[in-house]
């Protein structure tokens, strides 16, 4: 399938968002933050107006006044949002490696920033913590090793500074190595995101495996009303951004396009009833849906290198 690029969707949607207050100007999460950067690079990138990418610079610049710890980065603003989680930190890793695209010092940042946070979560050749307290001084009460985060450190290090990050690229490979042989990955977000890992790399042995697994999980959890459910055991239980990061993972994949079109037209339509239909995470994932873009190896990128910093 060819990704989509429905930059319209995308103006509209960031109007309405800035229009009541849900994003970028709304409170912070690290998450949904991660994603605008990265689509506010990716309308630079496809329209060459450099408004988008001094919005990019200036969600990084909130995020770090209010997220920014010494060591690490808080998951979000409200109070039950504390802690750090590693998959939220390898996303911001990602984007700040797109934005490095055009002022390199982001990418500086980034390597910057995995040297703070990387020997407090990875127990080297066991696995990665999923959650830390928010000083980084322990794991957070209740939380242990995470399925996927040390696929999601892998990725994140190697597109940022494969020589400035060696040392933890490698303890992350180590990691992947031992969880391969018997990871399944049943949860919808897990199967979008593990699918646009893949493509990166999608020669390597981790990502041939995995892809055929997500693939086929996903068979098995596609719902003829046109979603994806939140797991095989769980047929009615959808949530719109986590369909949506399915959508970005078929699409690095370029596959099931049908399914892709369909989910999208299914949750512009649907309304859960509760906080997510106005909550930030759901409108920009929606927006990554319509229009990947730089979330693709190789997406957009034509004003590469315009700025320096």
């Amino acid at each position: 399938m060819v990704a989509l690029q429905d930059a319209d969707y995308v103006l509209a949607k960031l109007d309405w968002m800035r229009d009541n207050g849900i994003w970028p100007n709304g409170l912070r999460y690290l998450w949904t933050d991660a994603f605008g950067v990265v689509l506010l690079v990716s309308l630079y990138e496809a329209l060459g107006d450099d408004e988008y990418i001094g919005n990019a610079e200036w969600v990084v610049s909130e995020v770090d006044r209010v997220l920014g710890r010494r060591r690490g980065i808080r998951i979000g603003e409200e109070e039950d949002r504390d802690g750090q989680y590693f998959h939220y930190l390898a996303m911001w890793l990602y984007a700040l490696a797109v934005l490095g695209r055009h002022i390199p010092s982001y990418r500086n940042k980034g390597v910057e920033l995995v040297h703070q946070i990387h020997d407090a979560f990875v127990i080297r050749g066991r696995g990665v913590i999923w959650k830390m307290q928010e000083d980084l001084s322990g794991p957070y009460p209740g939380y242990g090793l995470g399925a996927l985060d040390a696929f999601d450190g892998y990725v994140s290090y190697r597109l940022l500074d494969e020589a400035a990050l060696e040392r933890e690229i490698e303890d992350m490979r180590a990691i992947m190595e031992r969880q391969v042989p018997s990871l399944v990955v049943t949860q919808d977000l897990g199967i979008g995101m593990m699918l646009w890992m893949s493509h990166f790399f999608p020669g390597e042995g981790w990502a041939r495996v995995q892809r055929r697994r997500c693939l086929d999980m996903l068979d098995q959890m596609w719902m003829p009303d046109g979603y994806f459910c939140r797991e095989p055991s769980l047929p009615h239980v959808k949530f719109a951004f986590t369909n949506y990061g399915v959508s970005v993972g078929l699409q690095a994949v370029g596959t099931m396009g049908d399914r892709v079109e369909r989910l999208n037209d299914f949750f512009e339509r649907y309304r859960s009833g509760d906080e997510y239909d106005r909550a930030a995470i759901t409108h920009v994932m929606a927006c990554s849906s319509h229009f990947p873009g730089a979330l693709l190896d190789g997406g957009l990128a034509p004003h590469s290198e315009r700025r320096s910093g």
